[in-house]
């Protein structure tokens, strides 16, 4: 029986999995099995539309691309439109919602709602936004069990590389006592930048211009958004419950060309790190500038590349690098929990 998708948010991302899985239908029906309708799509902006066989998903994309409107979808038996997220979530038949809503990573909202609404119907979800699992995963995570639900987020703390699936999988066995990274690309790049003798305020207008940072950047150059990754990591991989505002933060704002030159003439380098650590039984975090030595793997990383460093007892130092971002990137890190949501959660 094909699985069925519910998009709630049909935005960059939304679109960019829905392409993925129209171009690779084959591929995935043959390799992993998996098999699916897309049943309906909600969105604030471009409107609702629902069909309990299936939408046509190349038709659904061309109507958004021409129309900036879902609710332009050619009319056909069965069809709904201008249901809410809600309506969608508890209505439809989707037995999986896609969450990628445009949300206020400070309260979490609305994802966190629609985690729990989905979960309260035995609906699974998979989802990019940080804001459910750093802000409320405990309760989510319970639900889900309960309510026999899958919920995916890989894409929360470095998008496509597999940051989390990596170290429960693959790093199996290991007991994982520290975890550092570069978690935020656009303080990266912005640092970087600054090494190549430009000063803050010039690295960050570049930094703006090639997209990299927001027109406010407040939540990368002040570390927040490093800040709720390490709440995921701290609740997911170390399976602490840490919550974001708890968790120290610095930012790299009041940085100057000056200090990073000095540092490079003593050869080390400056990197914003989040980093989570256990102690026995303890857990600490904190995300702030930190003076790294030119030889340690995350000074090397550079741009608006993101990097991961696990500490494992058995396996020993493991680094995972990649991007951190991008349209295509975190429509593969959906696609990821949908194939591993088909093979049974696993």
């Amino acid at each position: 029986m094909p699985t069925k998708i519910a998009f709630i948010g049909f935005g960059g991302v939304g679109q960019t999995l829905a392409e993925l899985l129209s171009k690779q239908r084959e591929d995935l029906s043959e390799k992993y099995g998996l098999n699916y309708e897309v049943v309906a799509v909600s969105d604030v902006m471009k409107g609702a539309v629902y069909q309990p066989k299936g939408l046509n998903i190349n038709r659904l994309l061309e109507t958004v691309k021409e129309t900036g409107n879902v609710e332009k979808y050619p009319d056909e038996e069965g069809l709904i439109k201008g249901w809410d997220s809600f309506d969608t979530i508890n209505k439809s038949n989707a037995n999986v919602i896609v969450e990628v809503t445009f949300t206020d990573v400070k309260t979490g909202q609305p994802a966190i709602d629609h985690c729990r609404a989905a979960f309260e119907r035995g609906k699974s979800v998979i989802t990019t936004n940080k804001g459910p699992v750093a802000l409320a995963y405990r309760e989510l995570a319970q639900l889900a069990e309960e309510k026999g639900a899958f919920w995916g987020f890989e894409g929360t703390v470095m998008s496509g590389t597999p940051a989390l699936r990596m170290p429960i999988t693959t790093l199996i066995g290991n007991n994982i006592y520290e975890i550092k990274g570069i978690l935020n690309g656009t303080t990266n790049y912005i640092l970087t930048e600054m090494e190549k003798g430009k000063s803050y305020e010039k690295a960050l207008k570049k930094a703006q211009e090639l997209g990299y940072a927001e027109a406010d950047p407040t939540s990368d150059v002040e570390g927040y958004d490093a800040r709720y990754k390490a709440a995921i990591l701290s609740n997911y991989i170390m399976e602490a419950p840490l919550a974001a505002e708890d968790i120290p933060c610095e930012g790299i704002s009041s940085m100057t060309e000056e200090q990073v030159q000095e540092a490079l003439k003593n050869k080390k380098k400056w990197r914003l790190i989040a980093r989570v650590k256990k102690d026995g039984k303890e857990v600490t975090a904190s995300v702030k500038p930190e003076l790294l030595d030119a030889d340690d793997p995350l000074a090397g990383v550079t741009g608006a590349t993101n990097a991961i460093l696990y500490e494992c007892d058995l396996a020993g130092p493991i680094m995972l690098t990649g991007a951190g971002a991008g349209l295509v990137e975190t429509g593969y890190s959906l696609l990821i929990d949908l194939i591993h949501f088909g093979k049974g959660g696993q």
